[in-house]
């Protein structure tokens, strides 16, 4: 099976339907309301730093985004060392799927245990090219598969629609809230980034948002 079949592999037919098509956008940059930004989203956040960092990065991303991969792979691991490991900032991902394959990655990430999760999402990146073709099916339960999923955890996953929903309900809340149309979208202190940027536009902003706080 070259593709995904979205009723026989996620049995999510209404809920994968749901998901509008890729669109991307030349829409102007436009800041969020911190306030409403931080609200988490129906699964929870995922968090990586120190809850006491003065700067808050939160990245909407897609798993199947080579521009995402691009930024987890090239740009974020700096930006882990320099900012989130050392308590500048705190890191929040935040799923965005555009089309059911990426959905399908991100609820695996979703059941696997939260001490898996940032692991897993940066295997789906550095493998994306992989993954994303070559059979998708079979090359995300080896993914899923060094998180400890079996044959049977990974198929109930991919029919949890709880999991699905909260997913979908939070991509249309950033659609619809802030704006997001294109991925990687970022927002540092609410200020918006869109797009796989490098690491000195990244501390630009950042050591802007550290100085004003």
């Amino acid at each position: 099976m070259n593709t995904l079949n979205r009723r026989s592999l996620l049995g999510l037919g209404m809920a994968i339907a749901a998901l509008p098509g890729l669109t991307v956008t030349a829409a102007n940059a436009q800041d969020a309301d911190v306030a409403k930004l931080m609200v988490p989203p129906p699964l929870g956040d995922m968090v990586l730093g120190s809850p006491d960092a003065k700067v808050t990065i939160v990245e909407y991303a897609s798993a199947t985004c080579p521009h995402c991969a691009h930024f987890h792979n090239v740009t974020y691991p700096k930006l882990k060392t320099e900012y989130i490991d050392s308590g500048k900032a705190k890191f929040i991902f935040r799923e965005f799927p555009f089309d059911d394959l990426a959905l399908a990655a991100f609820m695996l990430a979703r059941c696997a245990p939260e001490d898996k999760y940032f692991p897993m999402i940066e295997v789906l990146y550095e493998q994306q090219e992989k993954w994303t073709h070559n059979n998708p099916r079979d090359e995300l339960f080896k993914i899923a598969k060094l998180a400890g999923f079996t044959e049977d955890s990974f198929n109930a996953c991919l029919k949890n629609t709880t999991v699905a929903k909260g997913i979908i309900d939070e991509r249309n809340r950033a659609e619809k809230e802030f704006k997001v149309d294109s991925t990687p979208t970022f927002f540092i202190n609410g200020k918006e980034l869109r797009g796989a940027e490098p690491i000195e536009k990244f501390r630009e902003m950042i050591d802007a948002a550290l100085a004003a706080s």
